[in-house]
């Protein structure tokens, strides 16, 4: 592997095992490593860790957040450290317009602190790059989990893929294969008629009420709320429902649970069922996405001087 990041000073700021193997990767490409938040994960050689977030930013080029973010009150999550991470208005008023802050999902008040800051913000969950590789492990767990909370095979079920996006194809793709009858529930018609070239079975969002009592098990990929109660109401008792769409998800599971019905909320698969691989994706993709930035900034710098 080429040593194309080497000398640029990385911050990897908490996250979960994928985070580890991230680390790994970027130091074989020549990157320096601050750690913030593995205070309980074993010693990684090469790397230090930081005492804090406001002195980790001190010493890097690139801040590396994890994909989902951080909460409302802009907590990272961050698996091995023993304190609490808070990207707060302290922090980022300490952040330098030079250093791109890299993150998976960034919520609005982030996306108007960087504004106002003047922080290059780099959302990378929407990169079509990373969306479509990391559908690869998400949809692996996906299935995973519909096997072992159904009584049914995956084999010969009638499985609705709601939301025909990135993660939707290659979870269409997946359930095929294993022999699944697969229903790929999409709005523009050029998804409806692609489905039908798969031999899916192609239905509009409209006609999903009347088509949804068929479903025996459903995969929803869809960030806003479509199993609503109404819709709810038409499912098979017996069915079950994984949804893929990142928190809230696009599930009632409080009326699901009243009805019966089992439904299971599964955001950030990647970084659960495969972290190896979830980490060597994110490895593939960064350097290339923060050398860009960087090139950018110095450029800009050059001009402005």
């Amino acid at each position: 592997m080429s040593a194309g990041l080497k000398g640029i000073r990385f911050a990897v700021v908490g996250g979960d095992d994928r985070e580890l193997y991230l680390i790994s990767e970027l130091q074989k490409q020549g990157a320096y490593i601050v750690g913030v938040g593995f205070e309980k994960a074993s010693p990684i050689s090469g790397m230090t860790l930081a005492p804090s977030l406001e002195e980790a930013v001190e010493q890097v080029d690139v801040l590396l957040f994890p994909m989902f973010g951080t909460d409302e009150r802009g907590v990272v999550k961050a698996k091995y450290s023993d304190s609490p991470i808070v990207l707060n208005k302290k922090v980022l008023e300490s952040i330098p317009a030079r250093v791109p802050l890299v993150i998976g999902f960034a919520r609005p008040a982030l996306k108007s602190a960087a504004d106002n800051f003047g922080i290059q913000l780099v959302e990378t969950a929407k990169l079509n790059e990373l969306a479509i590789l990391n559908s690869i492990p998400s949809a692996e767990g996906a299935i995973q989990m519909a096997m072992e909370a159904t009584t049914i095979t995956i084999h010969g079920s009638q499985s609705f893929v709601i939301g025909l996006g990135r993660c939707g194809w290659t979870l269409s793709r997946m359930l095929q294969g294993i022999g699944a009858h697969v229903t790929g529930v999409a709005r523009k018609p050029s998804d409806l008629a692609r489905a039908t070239e798969m031999g899916l079975h192609p239905v509009h969002f409209t006609d999903l009420e009347d088509e949804i009592g068929r479903a025996e098990i459903i995969f929803n990929t869809v960030h806003h709320p479509i199993l609503d109660r109404m819709m709810l109401e038409k499912v098979a008792r017996d069915a079950v429902i994984v949804d893929l769409a990142s928190i809230p998800g696009g599930t009632d599971f409080e009326y699901a649970q009243l009805l019966g019905i089992k439904a299971l909320l599964a955001p950030g698969l990647p970084g659960i069922v495969a972290p190896k691989t979830a980490g060597r994706i994110l490895a593939h993709i960064y350097p290339q996405l923060i050398l860009r930035h960087l090139t950018t900034v110095n450029t800009t710098c050059k001009v402005e001087v």
